[in-house]
């Protein structure tokens, strides 16, 4: 028998409040079919399709009902309660499903739908996670260069922004790509792939293709100026962190804002800065 899945098994006996359930005749484990999901037509001997879980008392009991996500997979469910030990899921079955504190990796709200995997706690128990990494496929259908959307389920400040590609692939925002507002956990997000690894992880980019993307960063810098009195004291020669600093851009889209810019005759460089044209 398997928590958390469906499993095929044997109707071994009736009761008054449903039939008893067993892998196979004479099996010693048995699991109770509560009356209310038991078919009309099943007698002993018939098999029949049940998920497995634990009821409120920590006892094993089947049902008919097919929840919204079984072991080891991944879906979006709705928050239905938070208490002292967590959060409350709704996932289709009368025993609503926990998410532990320790597996929340952002925010959780009442009603907010979050993107979570199931796994079986050190006491058979299911529980949710906002720890996808270990549930996320590698097999990425996608190409460097192509456009995609995901969640953000986890942030981390060494490595960078965490997220799921169609809510199932394995990606990363590096650190190093990271400028400005960084996206929160739960966020939807559209991203090009910059890198695809040998072992299928994704590496992406909030960034558009530079040639997409030089107008936004011309406009943003152009804005900036003004902002500033008509000037910025950073060049092409200021250095990488100097300038993300002052614009929030790296270096290359600095340089290729300025260059838009000053061919459009709407600046000046000087020997410490650029200047808005009068």
């Amino acid at each position: 028998m398997e928590f958390g899945k469906e499993n095929t098994m044997v109707c071994v006996r009736k009761c008054d409040f449903g039939v008893y359930l067993a892998e196979h005749s004479g099996a010693q484990t048995e699991v109770l079919l509560p009356k209310k999901w038991v078919p009309s037509d099943l007698e002993t001997g018939d098999p029949i399709t049940v998920f497995l879980y634990k009821d409120s008392e920590d006892r094993p009991v089947a049902t008919t009902v097919k929840p919204q996500i079984t072991l080891g997979h991944i879906a979006r469910l709705r928050v239905s309660a938070l208490t002292g030990i967590g959060a409350f899921l709704d996932w289709g079955l009368e025993k609503e499903l926990l998410l532990p504190f320790r597996e929340q990796t952002g925010e959780v709200k009442q009603s907010d739908e979050v993107l979570v995997a199931l796994y079986l706690d050190k006491s058979e128990r299911l529980c949710a996670t906002m720890k996808l990494y270990p549930y996320l496929s590698c097999r990425t259908p996608y190409v460097t260069g192509d456009e995609v959307t995901g969640t953000v389920y986890e942030c981390s400040r060494n490595f960078g922004i965490f997220v799921a590609v169609d809510d199932k692939y394995s990606a990363l925002i590096p650190r190093r790509e990271l400028s400005g507002e960084e996206p929160a956990v739960g966020s939807r997000i559209t991203a090009r792939i910059s890198r695809v690894h040998e072992d299928g992880k994704m590496d992406l980019d909030l960034r558009k293709k530079a040639y997409l993307q030089i107008d936004e960063d011309s406009t943003g810098l152009l804005h900036l100026i003004e902002e500033n009195g008509g000037r910025l004291l950073v060049h092409d020669k200021s250095s990488p962190e100097e300038i993300r600093q002052v614009t929030g851009m790296s270096k290359n889209a600095f340089k290729r804002a300025v260059g838009h810019l000053y061919k459009d005759r709407l600046i000046e460089l000087e020997s410490d800065g650029i200047r808005m044209r009068k």
